[in-house]
């Protein structure tokens, strides 16, 4: 055994509220690893919906690595949302035209860059990651949290704005699992070793 396909859309049968999101993602601008799940109440299109403000001409993208896990609702808030903020208005005036058309020449919006999310991060319900966030590996995005800043590899964040509740493990037990890169495993390597990846033993892991 290999484990599930990572080509496939939906891999538990007879469900299509769970989907390996890089093959049903269309935005080219969106990059989604292999085993990432998405798992929505109502239709997994409601992804692409939730990435919000991500206009093609910005050219900002969201990258999320390989085994990740993001609940219904999660949004990601793109760099299109952003406005001036040292202006004496924040009014988009360029964007309506009729004369208004210039009044963004020599100018322009503010740009936070990519969301990145690392590998093996649960994002849970209705967070909102903000542009610009870099979200480190292990990581664990709490219910309704909304991410202003970035997160470290293997830290816990709630609230809004997140703030950093703990870390999963000590230093030591983090800086092996990111020398380790489980995911970065060939499939029949993670095979053999999930049994020791869902305990708490690092020690336990197979060559």
């Amino acid at each position: 055994m290999k484990g599930p396909d990572k080509n496939t859309i939906f891999p538990l049968e007879h469900y299509d509220r769970l989907c390996f999101l890089k093959n049903s993602i269309k935005n080219p601008n969106i990059i989604v690893g292999d085993y990432t799940y998405y798992d929505d109440f109502e239709n997994v299109e409601n992804f692409e919906k939730n990435v919000k403000y991500h206009f093609d001409f910005i050219g900002d993208r969201l990258v999320i690595g390989k085994f990740c896990m993001i609940a219904s609702d999660v949004k990601f808030i793109m760099n299109g949302a952003n406005h001036l903020t040292q202006a004496l208005t924040t009014y988009p005036f360029a964007i309506f035209g009729n004369g208004w058309e210039k009044a963004m020449d020599g100018k322009t919006y503010p740009q936070k860059g990519d969301i990145v999310i690392g590998n093996d991060v649960w994002i849970g319900y209705n967070a909102t990651i903000m542009a610009g966030v870099t979200i480190g590996d292990g990581a664990i995005i709490a219910t309704n949290a909304t991410v202003v800043k970035d997160v470290e590899p293997y830290a816990i964040v709630g609230g809004n704005p997140a703030q950093e509740i703990k870390k999963r493990f000590s230093e030591e037990k983090i800086a092996r699992l990111l020398e380790l890169k489980w995911w970065d495993w060939d499939i029949e390597k993670i095979t053999k070793n999930v049994q020791h990846l869902t305990g708490d033993d690092i020690n336990t892991l197979l060559p």
